[in-house]
């Protein structure tokens, strides 16, 4: 099966460039495909996830927020 992750994200924050660098890594060990959208973009995504990105989304379901748990995602990537 072929898993899909997003990174909410939003501009000058830290913590999302933390969450791109990890995911960044284990999605290219895995070869999964992921992408980026800015939370700001989107009134609908600012209303839903404004106030916790980073968030991580697998397969467009929200799977973690604020940090990377790298063996929680390697599990749900398998």
């Amino acid at each position: 099966m072929s898993h899909r992750v997003t990174l909410i994200t939003r501009v000058d924050c830290h913590a999302c460039e933390r969450a791109a660098a990890d995911l960044e890594r284990i999605c290219g060990e895995l070869g999964v495909p992921w992408e980026t959208q800015d939370v700001d973009s989107d009134r609908e995504l600012r209303a839903e996830y404004g106030d916790r990105v980073p968030v991580i989304l697998v397969d467009g379901e929200e799977h973690g927020y604020w940090s990377v748990e790298e063996d929680r995602l390697r599990a749900a990537l398998a």
